[in-house]
């Protein structure tokens, strides 16, 4: 099984799906909202940080994800050892503004899978199944999970290559599969434009990376989950 740098894509799948389904609103809505029991966090500044810049990786949060996964001070690993991962995210001290920059923050990620749970009223891994995987006829998924059982959303995603390129083709095809529309077209056409410088030349979407080859001379732009391991789509 291919794993890894779809899961954030198919995240991001989802959160069109929840504003088609109208369980989430606006992209601009604060974070905090999601996470009335963490209220004690909010801060003016903090207050800014939106959907949107959850889905750029622009929060503005201190992150480090640069050192190697295995490193206790890895932030993800932190995250993942914290005994609330997303009062870790959250308290996070802002560094810069936010919306200003890119940072690798698979934290980000980690929210947005949990305010989809909290607005869908089903975890990211029964969300997938039933108003994306089945529709598309996949059924041969694995997630990894943290210790107490819940989906990890920024890497724990495993599939079979025939049916990460059902997700390719999903995308390619504005959200269309045999004659149905299971993501509206103008989600696949705002998550895949550029939103944000990325890493190096690259530019990023919601949770997309997008790029151009030269190839025969010719200029081609591309749209990728690309991941840990090596892994592309």
């Amino acid at each position: 099984m291919i794993s890894g740098p779809i899961t954030k894509s198919v995240t991001s799948l989802l959160v069109g799906i929840a504003i088609d389904r109208g369980w989430l609103g606006s992209l601009e809505e604060s974070v905090f909202t999601f996470f009335p029991e963490h209220a004690d966090l909010r801060t003016p500044e903090k207050e800014r940080i939106s959907l949107s810049h959850l889905l750029t990786m622009s929060t503005g949060w201190a992150w480090n994800e640069d050192l190697p996964y295995r490193d206790p001070q890895n932030s993800e690993r932190l995250m993942t050892d914290a005994p609330d991962r997303c009062r870790y995210v959250l308290e996070q001290p802002l560094i810069r503004p936010p919306g200003r920059t890119y940072n690798y923050n698979g934290g980000a990620t980690a929210l947005l899978a949990e305010i989809l749970c909290r607005a869908s009223g089903r975890p990211i891994d029964i969300l997938a199944r039933q108003e994306l995987f089945d529709p598309l006829g996949i059924s041969d998924v694995e997630w990894i999970r943290y210790g107490d059982g819940t989906p990890v959303a920024a890497s724990g995603l495993r599939m079979r290559p025939r049916d990460l390129l059902k997700i390719g083709q999903l995308v390619l095809w504005k959200g269309t599969w045999q004659d149905g529309q299971i993501v509206r077209r103008s989600w696949i056409e705002e998550s895949t434009a550029p939103h944000i410088n990325g890493e190096g030349l690259f530019f990023y979407g919601y949770q997309w990376w997008l790029g151009r080859s030269l190839v025969n001379r010719q200029e081609v732009k591309w749209v990728s989950g690309t991941g840990w391991g090596g892994q592309r789509l």
